[in-house]
This record gives structure tokens, C-alpha cells and sequence, in this order.
């Protein structure tokens, strides 16, 4: 989409980690290669390349796969799920 911004996979994974955060301090840190586990099981799509060829994802899509991914994640690390 024109004009809407994209991010790395690196900026991904500390928007995602921010989110988690904001629900308990605790929580554990999105890697770069979680982004890339949500993208492999369908949790999120790329929206455009950057000019060497990696994804690039948009801020609906990211929100939508760490909502879809939140639940196990804290419970992996003992934490209950809002």
C-alpha cells in the first residue's frame, strides 16, 4: 500500500517485544527469527521487499500476528494470558 510504513524484520521482532511488554514486564523478547517463524506458519504476510530483497511487514500485520501468537508465547514463560 502506497505510503504506508514498512518494517524490518530487526524492527518487527522490538514493536513486537514492546506490545508484549506493555501486558507484563516480564515478558520475553520477539527474536528477528520469531518474525520469521510467524511469517513460515502463516501468522503474518510480507507486504513489500526492501531493496536487497528481504520482507519488509506492515504495523496491521504485525499486530495481528502477535495477538495470534501472545497466548503461547507468555504461557512458555509462566506468564498468564491477558
Amino acid at each position: 500500500m502506497a505510503g504506508q510504513q514498512l518494517y524490518t524484520g530487526t524492527q518487527a521482532a522490538e514493536l513486537a517485544t514492546n506490545w508484549r511488554r506493555t501486558l507484563s514486564a516480564d515478558a520475553a523478547t520477539v527474536t528477528r527469527s520469531a518474525i520469521c517463524n510467524w511469517r513460515t506458519r502463516g501468522h503474518l504476510k510480507v507486504a513489500g521487499l526492501d531493496e536487497h530483497g528481504r520482507p519488509l511487514y506492515d504495523l496491521p500485520g504485525l499486530a495481528q500476528a502477535e495477538k495470534a501468537t501472545r497466548p503461547r508465547a507468555l504461557r512458555l514463560v509462566g506468564i498468564s494470558a491477558v
